[in-house]
Formats: C-alpha cells, sequence, structure tokens
C-alpha cells in the first residue's frame, strides 16, 4: 500500500489501567511503517504531551533492523547511555535489550538517566519477542505521581532535591569501567568533575561517588512540573529486607551498591519509600505485551519499570532527544554532593 503523506488522525484508545494505544492498520512492509511515522510524528508528540506514552500496534516489526529504522524516524538525535548501572545486551545499531536483569527480578519505577545532566527525551522500547507470562512494560504519569504524594515530602524533594551515592565493584554491582565506558582512572575523574559528581578511590581500587540531583522539573515544552528521579528505585529499602541487612552488615550503608537520601543527606525512612511507591502504584498502568508493539514514553512525564517473567522476552530499546537538565527548571541546581 502507498502510506498517505498528509499528517494522519490518531485515534487513541484508553481505558482504566491501560495506557493509551493506537491501532496501526493496513501497513505491511518497514517503507510504508516509516513513511507512515513519519507523516504522523506532529500527532504523535501532541499524543505523547497529553498521556506521557503510547503503544502502537499493528507495525511490521520483527527484527533489529526494523527497531533501528522506526528509532530513525522518530528520534534521529541520539543520546549516549552515561553512568551505566544496569547490564544490557547490545543488538548493533544503536539498539540495545531493555534490561540483562534476571527474568524473576521486577524493575521498580525509574525515570531514564534522571541522575544525569543530560538525558533522553524519548525511549523507544519494540517487542520482538512476546513473554510467555508477564514482563510488561508498566509506565506511570509524573504528572500524577507527583500530585499523589503529600505536601511535606513534595516540599522537601522540591528544597533539597536528592542524593545518590554509588559504591562500584567488580562482585556486588557494575564496575567503575564499564559505568564510565573506559579502563583510566583519569578520564573518569574527568567525567566526574564535568557533570558534578563527587569521587573517591577506595584501597581496593574501587570507586565511590555521589551527587544532588533536583527530583523535581519541569517538561522543557509543556512546562508541567513533575516527579523525575531514582529515589525510590535505588533506595536500601526497595532492597529485600534479608538482602539489605545482609549488605549492610558486609559492607555499611556508605558500601551498598546504590542508595539514595534526601539532597540535604537526610536517610529516606521506610515509610516514605512506601508513600512514594504508593504514589507510583496509584499512576501505573500496563499492557500485555505483543510482538511488533511499540511504546513510546517521554521521559520526563512518564517513568518506567518492568515486570517479572516467564518464558523468552526480547524487547529492543532505543533512546534519545537528548533533553539538558538546565532546561527544565529544576528547583534546585545539581551539585557533587550536599553542603
Amino acid at each position: 500500500m502507498s502510506a498517505p503523506t498528509d499528517s494522519p488522525s490518531l485515534v487513541c484508545e484508553t481505558a482504566p489501567g491501560k495506557p493509551a494505544l493506537v491501532r496501526v492498520d493496513g501497513i505491511t512492509d518497514m517503507a510504508d511503517a516509516r513513511a507512515w511515522l513519519e507523516s504522523a510524528r506532529p500527532e504523535l508528540t501532541r499524543a505523547l504531551h497529553e498521556h506521557g506514552a503510547l503503544y502502537l500496534r499493528g507495525l511490521p516489526l520483527a527484527e533489529v533492523g526494523d527497531v533501528a529504522a522506526v528509532r530513525d524516524v522518530l528520534i534521529p538525535e541520539a543520546t549516549p547511555y552515561r553512568e551505566k548501572a544496569t547490564p544490557r545486551s547490545d543488538f548493533g545499531d544503536g539498539v540495545f535489550s531493555s534490561t540483562d536483569l534476571p527474568a524473576s527480578q521486577p524493575i521498580r519505577m525509574h525515570n531514564e538517566n534522571s541522575y544525569t545532566l543530560t538525558f533522553p527525551g524519548l525511549l523507544l522500547f519494540a517487542c520482538l519477542i512476546a513473554p510467555e507470562e508477564g514482563g510488561a512494560t508498566p509506565v506511570a504519569d509524573c504528572r500524577k505521581v507527583l500530585a499523589q504524594l503529600p505536601a511535606v515530602l513534595v516540599d522537601k524533594m522540591r528544597t533539597t532535591g536528592w542524593l545518590l551515592t554509588r559504591a562500584y565493584s567488580d562482585h556486588i554491582s557494575t564496575d567503575w569501567q564499564t559505568a564510565f565506558a573506559t579502563t583510566e582512572r583519569a578520564d573518569a575523574e574527568s567525567y566526574c568533575d564535568e557533570n558534578l559528581i563527587s569521587y573517591s578511590w577506595q584501597e581496593d581500587g574501587n570507586l565511590r561517588t555521589s551527587q544532588v540531583r533536583p527530583g523535581i522539573v519541569r517538561h522543557p515544552v509543556t512546562g508541567e512540573e513533575v516527579w523525575f528521579n531514582h529515589m525510590a528505585f535505588w533506595n536500601e529499602w526497595s532492597l529485600d529486607e534479608e538482602l539489605r541487612e545482609t549488605l549492610v552488615d558486609e559492607f555499611g550503608q556508605d558500601g551498598l551498591p546504590f542508595n539514595t537520601a534526601f539532597g540535604d543527606g537526610t536517610f529516606l525512612t521506610k515509610e516514605e519509600l512506601e508513600t512514594i511507591q504508593a504514589a507510583y502504584d496509584a499512576a501505573t498502568v500496563r499492557e500485555t505485551w505483543q510482538p511488533g508493539d511499540l511504546l513510546l514514553v517521554d521521559n520526563v512525564l512518564t517513568a518506567h519499570a518492568r515486570d517479572a517473567f516467564r518464558g523468552d522476552r526480547k524487547i529492543a530499546v532505543a533512546m534519545g532527544a537528548p533533553v539538558e537538565l538546565a532546561d527544565c527548571r529544576p528547583t534546585i541546581e545539581p551539585a557533587a554532593s550536599f553542603a
């Protein structure tokens, strides 16, 4: 078929507990898919600003090359994956696995690279193999998350931001060489200096870092205020209780692979973590993956996660449309560490 040349009018299906979904009918080859996406870009952008995330169902996506072709239309400007934290497989052509963490391990809500000074504005997830059970990529509108949180917690985040500490290791977390894509200490130090990250080298040759970032920002286009951070994702209270106790006993609080606090160094309580998680839960929607599905996520407006699953699962990811933190009117300035 010949793809339409005029911008198509999208029909977004919405239902309680489900993300917005657009059914794409009658497109059977990638050339037509690319043409349709190009003409639909203005409408897709408007829909993303309204809904935060958008499923496209019916595109002929079957392999990594198809994902790269779609990526080139929708997000031609890539965003490097900085300060790596979780393992990913490189599928080639700038397309990666969503994560290689064990299937039994769910992944909490987060905004991609919320701890960096430049982060992707748009994420693209494509389903090449749907899991037998589970494995959804839930999304949560961060405008709704912010609105759900109690004023005292929001005010604390607004005035202090959040603190991320990392202890890089060869054994229990990502090593610094992988995280900073270098084997040279000087290169890692230069990156930290340039990106407002405090660092210290340990006797065993490993690295510890800390950085303060705003946890509430505004979307650079819509101006809407959102809860934007990894506060709950990497907090010690998010760990399995037995694992947390073991790690704290072995390495101490300062030696945990990841931990978070408010930007003034005040530790998050277990109750505060549960309050944040409840706000995410209230805003969470999910769709069962089908082969060929494409999920677009505005990374500022929307957090994403991963459900545990059984069976083979291949979700390809691309990210781009870089956004500067400074363009998001942060409530505090980023810093290397709290005063």
